[in-house]
């Protein structure tokens, strides 16, 4: 009988006996995976309750159902379009990265139209100022629109081409930072079910890919609000990176992949997160001049708060346990954590988008000012 087919309870062991999550089950005949189904992937392919598993699988005591173990890499290769406790942990940073990769390839193929929507936006009204009665037939078609995007942008571009054009670097580097991230956890939810050795090999490549993505999320931000003062960039940037090294290399210690330090590596990495404050509020001051200063800063916010809820859900397993059982599929603390994880990364790519049309159109001059 596996779990597929059947409704988990967990109990406790009264005080003299040991602690262990004893996994009771009973047939369940409206369960949504049938007998069919399980024979047509074969037993390998069962999905299996807590209890069943191996223990160095035993993460997360309050999801009681649908986990793959000991599947092989292709039968966990296409579980991606399967129904178990990872499929939504995958799909939500899958999507994260096809979106990121969709901007960057965007960014490098029209570097100068780095916000779309803001583009369409300010042409629609340059279009609305003009003569209505002379344009309505072409603003109807979308003509106009197309217009001043073909004529405005190529006057923005050679414009730029007078001057020296911000360095683009930084904010490339936040988004392979990000597309790393997105990408290495999705596949270490996909294939960690393969064995011990693979599961710590990719729980660490995750871990890797959080830091990474904390320590590139800085260089944008840092080099174009400090782009005028060189000293003050080398000594964030040096920093922010100095303890991204020292917590990957303290993360690649096979006990601290372990779900008892669950605790100490949101710590590590909220560590990190709040070196941040340092230079946001020096940042404020620098760019007290910037007119987008407020938007920018209320994209950072945004972010903040993202993340900072998305690790409270990630620490405390909210709601599942609250409810064991009720959200093996759907809805655990995880999923909510990796949605805002992506949620905070868009929001700190509009801040970067802020940043960096300022720097393109004023440099350094507001700092004379």
């Amino acid at each position: 009988m596996n779990c597929g087919e059947t409704r988990s309870v967990v109990v406790k062991r009264k005080a003299k006996e040991t602690d262990e999550t004893l996994c009771f089950s009973r047939v369940h005949n409206n369960e949504n995976m049938s007998q069919q189904d399980n024979k047509s992937i074969g037993r390998r392919c069962k999905l299996l309750c807590y209890w069943e598993l191996p223990d160095y699988m035993k993460d997360n005591e309050y999801i009681l159902r649908y986990y793959r173990a000991n599947w092989s890499l292709k039968d966990a290769l296409f579980s991606v379009f399967r129904w178990h406790n990872e499929t939504l942990n995958v799909w939500t940073h899958l999507i994260g990265f096809i979106l990121f990769l969709g901007l960057t390839l965007a960014n490098l193929m029209k570097p100068q139209v780095v916000d779309l929507l803001g583009q369409l936006t300010r042409s629609f009204s340059s279009s609305a100022d003009k003569n209505i009665s002379h344009n309505f037939k072409d603003l109807f078609l979308g003509t106009a629109l197309l217009f001043d995007l073909r004529h405005q942008i190529p006057l923005k571009m050679e414009f730029q081409s007078q001057e020296l054009v911000t360095a683009r670097w930084p904010f490339f580097v936040f988004l392979g930072g990000s597309m790393f991230c997105l990408l290495s956890s999705s596949i270490c939810h996909l294939f960690s079910c393969h064995s011990h050795a693979i599961n710590l090999f990719l729980l660490r490549i995750d871990y890797v890919g959080i830091t990474v993505m904390i320590i590139t999320s800085f260089f944008p931000q840092i080099y174009y609000v400090f782009l005028c003062q060189p000293h003050w960039q080398l000594l964030y940037l040096v920093g922010i990176t100095g303890m991204g090294l020292f917590t990957i290399i303290t993360l690649l210690s096979p006990s601290l992949s372990t779900g008892k330090y669950r605790a100490y590596r949101a710590m590590l990495f909220c560590s990190m997160g709040l070196f941040g404050i340092v230079p946001a509020i020096h940042g404020c001051f620098v760019n007290w001049g910037n007119p987008r200063r407020n938007v920018t800063l209320a994209y950072e916010i945004a972010m903040a708060l993202s993340y900072l809820t998305g690790t409270f859900f990630y620490v405390t397993r909210i709601p599942e346990r609250w409810k064991p059982g009720w959200f093996d599929i759907a809805g655990h603390s995880h999923q909510i954590f990796h949605v805002l994880v992506v949620v905070g990364a868009l929001a700190h790519y509009a801040a970067t988008l802020k940043m960096l049309d300022w720097r393109d159109s004023f440099g350094c001059a507001n700092m004379l000012q």
